[in-house]
């Protein structure tokens, strides 16, 4: 999804809208929600890897074309600041910035934000269950911006409770 500032935007990095997001686990199936910032915006997709390691490390993995059927829907109802993924068995969130601290605490607040909205925590709940049950990953050391996605499995979280 384009950002709202105008101009042209490389569409190298992942940002906050979306972007070159490598997280090898976004496959089949996957649904993914970004933040729509601009009225109209345009969805655009591409860079199909066939393999491609954790933290994608050297801008390159195994590239290929590929070939998706997508389905686009405007979810009024949900707000978001950053993408956020709903894969077999678990919820993904993303953080993404320079620097690889701020990119983890993006995806972990996105990720206790999840808990809240889906899972009627309190926020010092879900802080004190992530500590157990929230895996914190590399998603890209590669493409100008940092990226780390916070994983709650849908197991883990009931067997936590």
């Amino acid at each position: 999804m384009p950002p709202p500032e105008h101009g042209t935007h490389s569409t190298i990095p992942p940002r906050r809208y979306g972007g070159n997001i490598d997280c090898k686990e976004l496959t089949a199936g996957t649904t993914l929600f970004l933040p729509v910032s601009v009225e109209g915006a345009l969805f655009s997709a591409g860079d199909g890897h066939a393999a491609q390691g954790d933290g994608e490390v050297s801008g390159t993995a195994i590239e290929c074309p590929v070939e998706a059927q997508v389905t686009l829907d405007v979810r009024r109802d949900l707000r978001l600041e950053w993408p956020i993924a709903r894969i077999s068995g678990a919820w993904l969130t993303f953080g993404f910035d320079p620097d690889l601290r701020q990119a983890a605490r993006i995806a972990l607040d996105g990720m206790l934000d999840l808990m809240q909205r889906e899972h009627r925590f309190s926020r010092d709940d879900a802080l004190a269950l992530a500590s157990v049950v929230v895996d914190m990953r590399i998603t890209q050391l590669a493409n100008q911006t940092l990226g780390v996605h916070a994983v709650l499995k849908d197991d883990d979280l009931i067997s936590a409770g």
